[in-house]
């Protein structure tokens, strides 16, 4: 990655990601030695599948501006995401930023699960933020700790969590401090409705402090109260860019062709 102008956080030019797929095929040696001798010539030059799971994607992202990533499952959106914090190389194209970047996908990445909740909130936590002095980590460890009402529950194993509560600590403690550019992917996955709306303060706030996100989300309404610009994945592509209003419309109606519920 390559740093962009000080007019924006991130520049992405032609980017392609492609995927191989690999069909298992149930033959036994005799199947296979049967077909070589029938067709040698398929069986030496057989075609190799492959997904394009981006397709010539450019995008530009300036200070200020929140971007709601919509499309269908597998329609690439993680993958995109995944590309900009680093976590993907893809095929082609470049991708260039201007600043520090942090990327929150599943929010159990990272944990031991016979670890404590307070241990791993260390450990996830010196993996978020590596700048952090010590102190100032153990300090952001117990705003999360107690931000998430896990009471007693820190000092147990993470692996006598319920969903819902690995959710609360684990979205507690990314949500502590604002970046250059900051990408959401699916953050309340996993979250009851009470602590859904106690951390969408906290989660807006550190929005609101950071230079410029990237959110994606199936939840109409969190677009709308996050997201300032919205880009529509299909097939691949970006087929729009523009005002949220105006893509969570197009977004409605490719749902209703395909039969789909928001």
């Amino acid at each position: 990655m390559k740093s962009c102008s000080k007019f924006n956080l991130l520049q992405i030019n032609n980017l392609n990601l492609v995927y191989k797929i690999d069909h298992y095929k149930n033959q036994s040696i005799r199947d296979i030695f049967i077909n070589a001798i029938r067709s040698p010539i398929s069986t030496i030059f057989e075609k190799e599948n492959y997904y394009h799971v981006l397709k010539d994607i450019n995008l530009t992202l300036n200070r200020g501006e929140r971007i709601g990533v919509l499309g269908i499952n597998g329609a690439g959106k993680t993958s995109l995401c995944r590309c900009i914090v680093g976590m993907i190389t893809p095929n082609s194209g470049m991708i260039s930023l201007n600043g520090r970047v942090r990327g929150i996908f599943d929010t159990s990445v990272g944990v031991i699960p016979e670890l404590t909740g307070r241990e791993n909130a260390a450990l996830v936590g010196s993996l978020l933020f590596p700048e952090l002095s010590k102190r100032q980590l153990s300090e952001i460890v117990e705003d999360a700790i107690e931000f998430s009402e896990l009471g007693e529950f820190a000092n147990v194993p993470f692996s006598k969590y319920s969903k819902g509560m690995q959710t609360r600590l684990s979205l507690s403690l990314v949500s502590s401090i604002s970046t250059d550019l900051l990408v959401l992917d699916e953050v309340y996955d996993g979250a009851d409705l009470y602590f859904q709306q106690k951390i969408s303060k906290r989660i807006s706030k550190v929005i609101k402090d950071s230079g410029a996100v990237i959110f994606v989300s199936h939840s109409l309404d969190q677009i709308k109260a996050v997201c300032n610009r919205l880009i529509l994945l299909e097939n691949s592509k970006i087929t729009f860019d523009g005002k949220v209003e105006d893509g969570i419309q197009l977004y409605s109606k490719i749902i209703s062709k395909q039969g789909l519920k928001i």
